[in-house]
C-alpha cells in the first residue's frame, strides 16, 4: 500500500468518518485513496479555509479527530485560520497538505513553500500554528508519524497537528504498514491539590459563605456534564457558564444564574461580585468574560481554578487553589473529598435576573435581534446545537437564548474569526447527523463564506443558517461611535439571499415580521436539506456589552 492509502487506512482505524478538503495537483492522488474508502465521506469544499473550520466543528462536540487537507502552497495557507481556532479552542484537528518533492526544492517549483529561494516557509508557519508539524520524508516513517501526530492532537490539552506529504512520497510504497496505537490518557489531578481546594470549599460551605461556580467548555470536552451537575446539586452551589459552555446544564435549573461576563446576565454578574469563593472549571478567563481582564475581578475572593493546561492557571488571575487536571476526574475527586466534611446542604434559593426574562426596548420598526433569538430558542428541538458566528448576533444569542433541553451554544472563541461558525456548522452536523444544528450569523459573516451552502447541498448536510440582516458591521460600528463619535465603512449591500438559496437548490426564506418566523423555522427544520433564513433586524440597537476601551 502507498502512503496515501496508509493515511486513509489509519484515519479509518481511529474512527474518522468525514474529512474536509480541497483538490490540487500536489495532493490529487490522495483523493483517489479517499475515493476507495467505504467508511470515510470526503467533503470537497469551495475554499480550503472552510475545510479547516469544518474540521473544527467536527471535533467540537465529539471525541472524533477533525481532519482537513489541501494541496501545498496556496491551498494549505488557507487552512491557517481554522488551525488557529483549533489551537485557541482546544480541538483535536489533523491537517494534511502537499509539499514539494525533494528533488525540486529550492528551484521555485509550483506551489513550493519550503522557505528556500524566497519561497514561503510553510514548516515554520505550521509549527507556529499547531502543536507540531511533520514532514514524511521516508515512506517507512509514515505510520510512526501518524501515530505521534494523532496522539499529540489529543494529548493533554487537545489541539491541531499538521503533516506535510511531499508529492513524490504520496504514491511511494509503505514497507511496514501497521495500525497505529492510541495512548490517550486523561490528565489526572494531584491529590494534594484536590484536598487543598476541597478543604477551602468545605470550609466556605460549612461557614455559610456565598460560593459559586463558573463552568467552561473544558467540561464539555471531558464529558463531565453529569458529574458537574451532581457536584453542584449535592452542595447547592449556584453556577454560571462561559459563553462556550452555555446550556451545559439546562438553564432552567434552580441553581443556574445564566452566563457571566461582559455580556453576561445581570444576576450572574451580581452574584459573582458578592461571592466569597469562586470555583472555576475548564475555563481560561477570556477577555469578553472578564470585562476586558478586569484586574480586581477576584479581589477579596478565594479562587479555585481547575484547568487541563498548567499554563492557563495564573495566566490572567492568580488562583489561590490551582488544580491541573482534566475536568471530569477533578470534579469526581472534589465531590468525593468534600463529602468527607460536608453533610446534607439545604436547598439554595437564589434571585435570578436574566436578559431572557427582561423586557426589550424596541425603538425601530424592524425585528429586534433579542426577539429573534427568543423565537429561535422557543423553536429549537431537544439536543440541538446552535453556533453563533462573530458579531453582535453572537452576543444577542448569548444573552437571549434559553437552553433547557440539553441544547448547547458555541461562540467563535478567543481567536474569533468571522465565518468560522458559518462553515463550522457543517462539520458539527457531520459529526452527529441526528442533532439539529443551527448557525446564527450576521449578513457580513455569511457573505464571507456563504458559498459553502453549495457544499451542504451537494453532500446532503441539512444545516440551518439564520442570517441577522442589518446591512452593517453592527458591533464594530458601536465600538467606533463609543470611542470616536463617528464610524466609517460599516455599511454594505446584501444580495437576495432567498434567490441565492434557491439557485443552490436549498430552502430559502425571507422574514420581515416576527410573527412569521416560527412557521418559517419549522419549515426549515422539516425540509430535510440545507436551509437559509434571511431575517431583517433592527440596526440601531446593540447587545449588552462593554465597548468603551481600545
Amino acid at each position: 500500500m502507498d502512503v496515501n492509502e496508509a493515511i486513509v487506512k489509519t484515519l479509518e482505524h481511529v474512527g474518522v468518518d468525514h474529512v474536509f478538503g480541497g483538490s490540487g495537483q500536489v495532493n490529487g492522488s490522495m483523493l483517489l485513496a479517499l475515493k476507495r474508502s467505504k467508511q470515510i465521506k470526503t467533503v470537497i469544499i469551495r475554499n480550503e479555509q472552510a475545510a479547516s473550520f469544518m474540521a473544527c466543528g467536527y471535533a467540537m462536540f465529539s471525541d472524533k479527530l477533525g481532519v482537513c487537507f489541501a494541496t501545498g502552497g496556496p491551498g494549505e495557507f488557507n487552512l491557517f485560520s481554522g488551525l488557529a481556532v483549533a489551537f485557541s479552542d482546544s480541538l483535536p484537528v489533523l491537517a494534511i497538505s502537499g509539499y514539494t518533492s525533494a528533488r525540486d526544492r529550492g528551484k521555485g517549483a509550483l506551489n513550493e513553500s519550503t522557505g528556500l529561494s524566497r519561497t514561503p516557509d510553510s514548516p515554520k508557519m505550521f509549527n507556529a500554528t499547531t502543536k507540531k508539524s511533520f514532514i514524511i520524508e521516508d515512506p517507512a516513517s509514515t505510520c510512526d508519524i501518524l501515530e505521534e501526530a494523532i496522539n499529540l492532537a489529543y494529548d493533554g490539552r487537545p489541539g491541531p497537528v499538521h503533516i506535510h506529504v511531499p508529492k513524490d512520497i504520496t504514491i511511494a510504497q509503505v514497507p511496514n504498514f501497521r495500525e497505529v496505537k492510541l495512548n490517550i490518557k486523561p490528565v489526572l489531578p494531584n491529590q494534594a491539590e484536590i484536598k487543598a481546594a476541597a478543604d477551602a470549599l468545605s470550609n466556605a460551605i460549612n461557614n455559610n459563605e456565598q460560593v459559586m461556580a463558573i463552568l467552561g467548555y473544558g467540561i464539555i470536552r471531558s464529558h463531565g456534564e453529569k458529574e458537574a451537575q451532581e457536584l453542584l446539586e449535592k452542595f447547592q452551589i449556584p453556577f454560571t457558564a462561559t459563553m462556550d459552555a452555555k446550556g451545559i446544564i439546562p438553564e432552567n435549573h434552580p441553581l443556574c444564574l445564566g452566563v457571566y461576563g461582559t455580556s453576561g446576565d445581570p444576576g450572574a454578574n451580581k452574584y459573582l461580585n458578592e461571592s466569597k469563593l469562586v470555583l472555576t472549571i475548564g475555563n481560561s478567563f477570556a477577555q469578553n468574560a472578564t470585562y476586558g481582564f478586569k484586574a480586581d475581578l477576584f479581589k477579596g475572593k478565594t479562587l479555585i481554578h481547575v484547568n487541563i493546561d498548567r499554563h492557563e492557571i495564573g495566566k490572567v488571575y492568580k488562583a489561590d487553589f490551582p488544580v491541573v487536571s482534566d475536568a471530569k476526574p477533578a470534579i469526581i475527586a472534589l465531590t468525593n473529598e468534600i463529602s468527607k466534611s460536608v453533610g446534607k446542604v439545604a436547598p439554595k434559593k437564589i434571585v435570578k435576573e436574566k436578559w431572557y426574562d427582561l423586557p426589550v426596548q424596541a425603538p425601530g420598526t424592524k425585528i429586534h435581534p433579542a426577539d429573534l433569538v427568543r423565537a429561535i430558542s422557543k423553536n429549537l428541538p431537544e439536543n440541538a446545537i446552535i453556533m453563533g458566528d462573530a458579531g453582535s448576533h453572537m452576543l444577542w444569542l448569548n444573552c437571549y437564548l434559553h437552553l433547557d433541553k440539553h441544547q448547547l451554544y458555541q461562540n467563535p472563541g478567543s481567536f474569533g474569526p468571522m465565518a468560522s461558525h458559518v462553515n463550522g456548522t457543517i462539520g458539527v452536523k457531520c459529526s452527529d447527523p441526528k442533532r439539529t444544528v443551527v448557525c446564527g450569523c450576521g449578513d457580513g459573516a455569511y457573505q464571507m463564506a456563504g458559498f459553502e451552502l453549495m457544499t451542504a447541498i451537494q453532500y446532503d448536510i441539512p444545516v440551518i443558517w439564520v442570517i441577522f440582516n442589518n446591512g452593517e458591521f453592527n458591533v464594530i460600528k458601536k465600538f467606533l461611535l463609543n470611542l470616536f463619535g463617528e464610524e466609517a465603512f460599516m455599511h454594505f449591500t446584501n444580495p437576495d439571499f432567498v434567490k441565492y438559496a434557491e439557485a443552490c437548490k436549498a430552502f430559502g426564506a425571507h422574514v420581515e415580521k416576527l410573527e412569521d418566523f416560527d412557521a418559517v423555522f419549522q419549515q426549515a427544520l422539516k425540509c430535510g436539506k440545507a436551509a437559509l433564513i434571511d431575517v431583517v433586524v433592527e440596526s440601531e440597537v446593540y447587545p449588552p456589552f462593554g465597548l468603551g476601551k481600545v
